[in-house]
């Protein structure tokens, strides 16, 4: 491969997304982008603040709809990330009109120490659709504040202020979130972060030190860790995690059953960070209901009906007894125009049967993708649940080394044909696409996959 196209070994490329600096960003800005857009992406770099992940940026929109994103020359792309927001796809007109419904009834910003009959439907939707016993809530602005309200409430319960979470998440940008975060991306140069927060590998079938296959053995092994933490650094108020990883890995439910069991064992709670997964991403309509309940719940992104910023936790009757504590204490705590987007959300989810398309298309996509990895010798593993999915690519099959440059050129080339997805830890694709996708629409993501995959085996690089 040209080394002009070679992503510099980094930590910063191998996390959370696609580098925004490699040579073939700059190919795709030259080959795609028309005067116009180069214009307005010249003026984006020029005014925000820089950052990795994010800017300089990809592309200038006009417009995002159903399952796809529109640039401002027209062209459309199915968009397999979304960010996390478009559970009942890009602009849902059901959810507009709930919005303008919401302003036109002048009970939109809610002053704190009021509440409002929308905040107080959503509070009693949530007690009512959440697994098990969760029935309390509280929201926020943003998922970071959510997990730190998650973390707090924890450590108020518990008396303790230890924690443990998983190597490679992302929780968030918060001080909080970011200390349990497992991201050298988010955290390198900050000095010391929050006091005892400790971390654990996740459990990886496909990927662990030892080369073991058989997921009893795995499970053993990442279990052993979070023992020898609980029993040799007493203290510990949560374990938190994503109840399957980003990338994602789906833990078998005897991991969850005895985290479970250690957690009550030694005092700790488990928060499950449902931002991404929460609303029927998993093919149910929450990830826990594959596996446990767990004590917390944290939710985000399309909560805000993928119009507005709106997240939240839910939690346990037992653990509201904090009303000599703020926790939260947001600006938008009980905000009506967010609340009434999240309903808007659940009733279309709910009415539109989205959960059961989530489960029916991941499952034929999953049969697809596996047939793929049949085909191309790039592909080492094909991993997830509904729509959440994951392609890891591989140099080779014997060492797994990843493929980094080759899912690079992949990305773009697919970006050309009208499929945008977002890489995780430099060479796993990552399909999480809209829950209004058909089967015909994800049809055609895996034939642009096919194709993509297969010129770059070829050395069709881009």
């Amino acid at each position: 491969m040209d080394s002009q196209n070679t992503i510099k070994s980094s930590r910063f490329g191998s996390e959370q997304g696609d580098v925004n600096t490699t040579r073939n960003r700059q190919k795709y800005w030259e080959k795609n982008l028309s005067k116009n857009a180069k214009s307005i992406c010249t003026r984006d770099n020029k005014y925000f603040l820089h950052q990795n992940l994010s800017t300089p940026v990809m592309n200038v929109l006009s417009k995002a709809h159903g399952i796809y994103i529109e640039d401002i020359e027209g062209k459309k792309y199915m968009d397999m990330h979304g960010n996390g927001v478009h559970n009942a796809g890009f602009n849902n007109p059901q959810i507009i009109q709930a919005v303008k419904d919401q302003l036109d009834t002048q009970m939109t910003f809610c002053p704190r120490r009021y509440t409002n009959s929308k905040a107080v439907d959503l509070a009693q939707k949530l007690a009512e659709i959440t697994p098990g016993d969760l029935c309390k809530s509280l929201f926020c602005p943003g998922g970071s504040e959510a997990i730190e309200m998650a973390i707090t409430l924890a450590k108020q319960v518990t008396g303790h202020f230890k924690t443990i979470s998983f190597w490679d998440s992302f929780h968030g940008a918060g001080f909080a979130a970011a200390s349990v975060g497992g991201e050298e991306l988010f955290k390198g140069g900050m000095g010391p972060m929050m006091p005892g927060a400790m971390h654990v590998e996740f459990p990886n079938y496909y990927r662990n030190p030892w080369g073991f296959c058989n997921q009893d053995e795995v499970d053993n092994e990442y279990l052993r860790q979070i023992k020898t933490i609980l029993e040799r650094e007493p203290g510990v108020a949560a374990i938190i995690g994503e109840p399957i990883s980003a990338t994602p890995v789906v833990p078998s439910k005897n991991y969850w059953e005895r985290v479970k069991d250690l957690c009550e064992k030694y005092g700790a709670l488990v928060i499950f960070d449902e931002i991404i997964e929460g609303f029927g991403r998993t093919g149910k309509m929450f990830a826990s209901e594959h596996f446990i309940t767990p004590d917390v719940l944290v939710l985000g992104k399309s909560m805000g009906g993928g119009l507005l910023p709106f997240a939240g936790i839910v939690t346990k009757q037992r653990y509201d007894n904090l009303e000599h504590r703020s926790i939260g204490h947001y600006t938008h705590e009980k905000n009506a125009l967010c609340s009434a987007a999240a309903l808007a959300e659940i009733e279309y989810i709910e009415k539109n049967n989205l959960v059961e398309n989530a489960a029916r298309v991941g499952a034929h996509a999953l049969s697809r993708l596996n047939e793929l990895k049949e085909k191309h010798p790039l592909i080492g593993n094909i991993a997830g649940v509904g729509l959440h999915l994951g392609i890891d690519l591989i140099k080779d099959p014997g060492t797994k080394e990843r493929a980094v440059e080759e899912a690079d050129c992949i990305m773009y080339k697919a970006m050309e044909r009208g499929l945008a997805f977002k890489t995780i830890e430099g060479n796993i694709i990552t399909l999480r696409p809209a829950l209004t996708i058909t089967m015909e629409e994800m049809d055609q993501v895996v034939d642009i996959l096919d194709e993509t995959i297969g010129e770059v085996e070829n050395s069709q690089f881009y």
